[in-house]
């Protein structure tokens, strides 16, 4: 499998690298990621993919934008690079997290390159700060997986996911499906439903092509196929990952999300979002109301991407001269999430929930 990793710091040739996810699973190029452009681009363009990913690829951005500057004022510089990386996508907070905390470690008082060293650092120090996060999100959802083993007979444990959330996603292992590896490493048996999740197709091309990897069963389905499923007593519990989770527990991830965790309410069927803290924006208190929500360009929609006469061509799937409206996110209310798995446990999707793992998030005159 190679690098296990979806991007790394490759000391040889001084530069970052990672996996170009639009080419999987019909190809496995790495990209280079040299320049503060070059960052900015992986992730508008969604080369690199995935709230954990993102932040470590803004994180790399920051570096390498110190690292080819060449005027006077460099702190300025990285306040107006910080801000670019910003605004390449609107939804995911590891962005604006990873831009914001490496703006801390620097300062007037170093030396400019002192605060560039400072900044690779910071970069590798984030990224394996989300991997560590993501085996203990692992853990915490093993046991959970186990015990629905143990009720069922030891039966395989019917998962249903959406979009991407693993190693693709989140560096290495991932968040929603780190605990199925660990499941099936550890000898459960699982199979997972996975959502094509259009337009993009993460599901059908990323998860289906990770779970083959890892020798995990799978079966790919299309999007509106969940409810039926869950109708029928032919899924056990529901796990997805998170691009932004408000402080009240509502969770903004890939479009068609909130359709999933519905069908999963009306079944009574466990739905559990699993995400590193770093996802969650404690300024927010509705996500309906606040978490901005991506557009992206309709092409997404109107063309589709696949092998022909092997070959990876596009293809045109809708009249010409139809709108498209293409949402890249929406918002699950914390009502619907049965619990959020975090790298520091299991709690209520609600802001006590949430506080009780990370009490030193409560506000001092609490």
């Amino acid at each position: 499998m190679g690098n296990p990793q979806s991007i790394w710091f490759n000391p040889e040739k001084n530069i970052v690298e990672a996996i170009d996810q639009r080419l999987l699973p019909f190809e496995h190029v790495t990209i280079v990621i040299g320049t503060l452009q070059e960052a900015r681009n992986a992730i508008s363009e969604m080369v690199v993919r995935g709230a954990p990913l993102i932040g470590v690829t803004a994180a790399y951005g920051m570096y390498l934008a110190a690292r080819s500057y060449v005027g006077n004022n460099l702190m300025a510089e990285m306040n107006w690079a910080g801000e670019w990386l910003k605004s390449s996508r609107p939804t995911a907070v590891n962005l604006a997290f990873a831009v914001d905390e490496a703006l801390t470690v620097i300062s007037d008082q170093h030396t400019d390159s002192e605060n560039i060293q400072l900044l690779y650092e910071y970069a590798e120090t984030l990224k394996k700060r989300e991997i560590d996060f993501s085996k203990k999100i692992g853990l915490f959802g093993l046991e959970l997986i186990k015990a629905i083993s143990e009720r069922n007979g030891n039966q395989p444990v019917q998962i249903l996911t959406h979009c991407n959330a693993g190693r693709l996603a989140c560096v290495e292992l991932g968040t929603a499906t780190a605990p199925i590896y660990l499941a099936h490493e550890a000898g459960i048996l699982v199979h997972v439903w996975v959502d094509e999740t259009r337009p993009r197709n993460q599901g059908a091309r990323l998860t289906a092509w990770e779970l083959g990897e890892a020798g995990i069963p799978h079966t790919v389905i299309p999007d509106n196929a969940g409810g039926h499923l869950m109708q029928h007593q032919m899924v056990d519990m529901v796990i997805v990952g998170s691009d932004r989770t408000t402080l009240n527990g509502d969770v903004a991830n890939k479009i068609g999300t909130y359709l999933k965790a519905l069908a999963a309410f009306d079944n009574d069927i466990p739905f559990y979002v699993a995400l590193p803290s770093t996802t969650i924006d404690w300024n927010l208190r509705d996500g309906i109301l606040e978490i901005p929500i991506e557009q992206r360009d309709g092409g997404e929609v109107s063309m589709m991407e696949g092998i022909v006469d092997n070959e990876v061509r596009q293809f045109r799937i809708i009249p010409e001269r139809s709108a498209v409206a293409n949402y890249g996110f929406d918002v699950t209310p914390a009502r619907l999430v049965t619990a959020l798995i975090t790298e520091k446990g299991v709690c209520e999707a609600t802001r006590e929930g949430i506080l009780s793992l990370f009490p030193e998030r409560r506000p001092i005159n609490e």
